[in-house]
């Protein structure tokens, strides 16, 4: 058995309900963890001797509200490009316009917001990524891991300023990237992708302003989806059928 198949088995034989999957793809191993269990799976990871997953590399915050779904798939190469500027109603956009703005999502699906975490082990050289949804897409609350890892500080920070996750116990829970005062997370699939005002520093007033924004036109190529000789049989390749 491979070895990210032999890891798998031995997680869900360890863990059992607690977790509610575990997968393999790209030689990569990914379970599902509740918020529940989240504390408890993720300490014994980190001290059990069969496991010992001592660094916390990383979290990543996700949106799931659009999982899956692309704007720009296309069998055609166009000259030009495409507009941004599309007329498809979707999260993030208003049909039929072509402008940007914001189309609410309504379903609560306790399966939108998730945290990821993407822990290595010195020990056994492994490594293994952790996905936990937040059970209510409304306020999207986990619990903090910094109390096992404090290399959580930051990236929790992150993934609230952005996607508004809530990480409960952390001690300084406080926006990291974006401007003081900012109003709203950035990277939601629900959030206008343009605003009506743009923060810079003035040097007179010597503090940060904000002024009407000022957008250019842009022209991007989606992704293309090619057939021919220079692709046969590479692993790039797209798959029949």
């Amino acid at each position: 058995m491979a070895e990210p198949e032999s890891l798998c088995e031995q997680l869900r034989g360890h863990f059992g309900p607690r977790l509610i999957a575990c997968e393999t793809a790209y030689g990569e191993v990914t379970i599902e963890v509740s918020p529940e269990a989240l504390m408890t799976v993720m300490r014994e990871l980190r001290d059990a001797p069969a496991y010992r997953f001592e660094q916390l590399l990383d979290i990543a915050g996700v949106d799931y509200a659009t999982y899956g779904q692309d704007e720009w798939v296309t069998e055609q190469a166009s000259s030009t490009g495409f507009s941004r500027g599309v007329t498809e109603p979707g999260v993030g956009r208003i049909g039929g316009t072509g402008v940007y703005g914001l189309q609410p999502i309504t379903e609560n699906t306790g399966r939108r917001f998730a945290a990821v975490y993407h822990l290595l082990s010195f020990e056994h050289n492994r490594r293994l990524r952790v996905r936990c949804f937040a059970t209510d897409d409304d306020f999207p609350l986990l619990p903090s891991v910094i109390d096992l890892w404090s290399a959580a500080n930051w990236p929790e920070r992150e993934a609230f300023d952005l996607y508004g996750i809530v990480f409960d116990g952390h001690p300084d829970l406080r926006r990291i990237l974006t401007d003081y005062g900012f109003v709203g997370h950035p990277f939601r699939k629900d959030f206008p992708m343009v605003g009506d005002v743009e923060p810079h520093y003035d040097e007179e007033k010597g503090r940060v302003v904000y002024a009407p924004v000022e957008i250019e036109p842009r022209v991007l190529t989606p992704r293309i989806i090619r057939r021919d000789h220079r692709y046969i049989g590479s692993p790039s390749a797209p798959r029949e059928g």
